[in-house]
């Protein structure tokens, strides 16, 4: 057998597997349908990336909890949080944006500690909790900043839809600076413990490892990601506004079921990247084929509550395919333990 072909085999029985399928399908269709020079154009692809990092880092920032075995659906809100931290400490004390920035960050970090001690300190659900932690950050951002206002400065938010050298897009970098991390944590015992916790937080715990601390750890992971992710929202609108963002939460955890997260000790970050790529790139297809059947059919018209509709029964499949799919290699991974330790029976016997 090849390497290459010994290589695929592997990467198949992996969870991102399907995700990274699914993924590349789409590219394909949205290339023929945008057409390759369109899509391959610098302002396409930083368009493509800047109007997107939010969404991206907010799946990236749900993957850590996933694989510990908690989750936040309340992830959303915190990006609307960190948006009005940031504008208002720049607004109102008359600070540099930067700073405002920092206290965005710290914002996140905060949330993210409430979360944690609610779920694996008080131990209530993880979906009730995060739940209920929407209601709380929404009233908070309101009481922060009772309306939609302020301004970001000229400076930061072109910076952040340039392109580095006229071909990268400057908003690619804080994804590459987030998968780098995680890269680094995973070569760490952190990277190590977090599976354990997550595939069964009593088994680790009698190992030798805390439950409580690891879910920390990833929680305050999941912070430093979120708050990147809602100063790119901040950069991107260029203003502050209380109320945004509330949809990231459940479309973050969609793109990474997607993507073949699972809940506890399965999958890992190339998962949330392949499901929200997914997510983006599905929507960018529908939009562009939709366009396309305008330029081609003579009167055609359509509303955007179909290409909202048309993307949605796409995600839903996609959602079936990979569970299903999850499943399938969950039973083979432990049908082969099974083999495995059967064999070495047999063998001392």
């Amino acid at each position: 057998m090849s390497n290459a072909k010994r290589l695929f085999l592997h990467f198949r029985r992996t969870p991102a597997f399907v995700g990274f399928t699914l993924f590349v399908f789409v590219l394909v269709l949205n290339i023929v349908v945008q057409g390759p020079t369109q899509f391959f154009s610098s302002r396409s692809l930083n368009t493509l990336f800047s109007k997107n990092m939010p969404l991206l880092l907010t799946t990236m920032a749900m993957a850590p909890l996933l694989i510990s075995g908690t989750l936040d659906i309340s992830i959303g809100i915190q990006l609307a949080l960190v948006n009005v931290v940031s504008i208002m400490v720049f607004q109102e004390w008359g600070v540099s944006l930067y700073v405002g920035f920092s206290m965005g960050m710290l914002a996140s970090l905060a949330v993210s500690a409430l979360c944690w001690a609610l779920v694996s300190v008080v131990r209530l659900p993880s979906m009730l909790a995060s739940f209920a932690l929407i209601y709380v950050v929404r009233g908070v951002n309101v009481l922060i900043m009772n309306k939609p206002q302020g301004k970001v400065p000229e400076a930061f938010y072109k910076t952040y839809d340039s392109l580095i050298g006229g071909v990268i897009p400057f908003s690619a970098l804080i994804l590459l600076f987030v998968l780098l991390i995680w890269l680094y944590l995973m070569r760490t015992k952190f990277g190590r413990n977090i599976y354990a916790v997550g595939g069964s937080p009593r088994n680790a715990f009698a190992a030798g490892i805390n439950p409580v601390w690891v879910q920390f750890q990833a929680s305050m992971i999941k912070g430093v990601i979120t708050g990147l992710a809602g100063i790119s929202l901040t950069l991107m609108t260029a203003s502050g506004n209380p109320l945004q963002g509330e949809a990231y939460g459940l479309r973050a955890l969609s793109a990474c079921i997607i993507g073949g997260l699972g809940f506890g000790g399965w999958g890992s970050m190339a998962c949330a990247v392949f499901g929200a790529g997914f997510l983006v790139t599905i929507q960018n297809t529908v939009y562009y084929f939709f366009n396309l059947l305008y330029r081609i059919i003579p009167g055609f018209t359509v509303t955007s509550y179909w290409q909202n509709l048309v993307s949605d029964i796409i995600i839903f499949f996609g959602l079936l395919m990979t569970i299903v799919t999850a499943k399938e290699q969950r039973e083979a991974l432990r049908q082969g333990f099974v083999k495995q330790f059967k064999g070495g029976e047999s063998a001392t016997q």
